[in-house]
């Protein structure tokens, strides 16, 4: 009777504690371990979360049916709605160029050598650093009809002769609302090109001068192309901070006058949490999901062309 050869030892010893801990791949996950379960708790959940009651009838008090793409649907008949959208393209649009065309010049002026820059550099902080909900009721009352310090200036100068309503027009309401979002947004942008500005060689600078270009040919062959990873980065952000801005909408006008100035995050927590309707205000927020998305993966391309980068053409 034939028997069965004898199994051969393997000759790799058991995958001990210590092994693993020398795999870099097991160490990479180790190590992003606890940042994926923070992400999972405090981000992912509530996004699933907010995705699926905009699929639901959900109310404040009572649990909701699912209902598929109901309150989407609706969402395409509702006015406000498509007003809060343009608002919110509009507001995120001129803001995030007024920030990046003011933040840079004042990149560009702290990058020389004046008198007290460290104090200078400490005062432009302020904007951003103060809380959002004091800055809206600083700008509030310099909004106001009656007391404005604005009005007041503009008076003396002999620029207008009555009240201005900043805050009962709708375009006046706008606009105040963009100014004081680009002034609370300066700063970021500025500290943020500044640190930039400052990686980018001396000699770059000395090598193109002795070529014989001029000050706004350095600037755009020299800075421009190096600070473009950085701009890309910053801009991300930027557009992302300003479509989703409510803190300081809400506190100044809370969507008002009549709609004027909802953006879509002040519409969908209006609709939501003082309107009751849970579903409908979670899928406003949801759509806001695809147009985030999208300037991100604007960034992530820009990133990856190094050549752009490097202020050359791509293949």
């Amino acid at each position: 009777m034939a028997t069965a050869p004898p199994a051969v030892a393997s000759s790799d010893p058991p995958m001990t504690l210590s092994r693993l801990l020398d795999n870099r791949i097991f160490l990479s996950f180790l190590f992003m371990l606890p940042a994926v379960l923070l992400l999972g708790v405090f981000l992912t959940y509530p996004l699933g979360r907010g995705i699926w009651l905009g699929f639901t009838d959900t109310r404040i008090g009572r649990e909701g049916v699912w209902i598929g793409l109901a309150n989407y649907v609706s969402l395409f008949d509702d006015g406000v709605f498509w007003m809060s959208v343009w608002q919110t393209f509009f507001y995120t649009a001129i803001a995030t160029v007024l920030k990046f065309a003011l933040g840079l010049w004042l990149a560009l002026l702290l990058n020389h050598h004046i008198p007290f820059k460290a104090l200078v550099r400490a005062f432009i902080l302020l904007p951003y650093i103060i809380p959002t909900v004091l800055s809206a009721i600083v700008f509030w009352w310099m909004y106001d009809t009656q007391f404005s310090i604005i009005t007041w200036a503009l008076q003396r100068m002999g620029l207008v002769a009555g009240a201005i309503d900043y805050l009962g027009d709708p375009w006046n309401a706008r606009i105040s609302l963009i100014v004081a979002n680009v002034w609370r947004g300066i700063p970021f942008v500025a500290i943020c090109l500044l640190a930039g500005l400052q990686t980018i060689s001396p000699s770059l600078y000395e090598a193109a001068a002795l070529d014989g270009a001029s000050g706004w040919q350095r600037f755009r062959h020299v800075t421009v192309p190096m600070l473009m990873p950085i701009l890309s980065i910053v801009l991300t952000f930027s557009v992302l901070f300003t479509f989703t801005d409510f803190q300081l909408i809400y506190a100044i006008t809370k969507g008002g006058p009549v709609n004027s100035t909802h953006l879509m995050a002040t519409l969908a927590f209006q609709r939501a949490i003082p309107g009751g309707h849970l579903g409908e205000g979670a899928a406003i927020a949801t759509a806001m999901i695809p147009f985030l998305i999208f300037a991100t993966l604007i960034s992530y391309f820009a990133l990856q062309r190094r050549k752009w980068q490097q202020g050359g053409r791509d293949d």
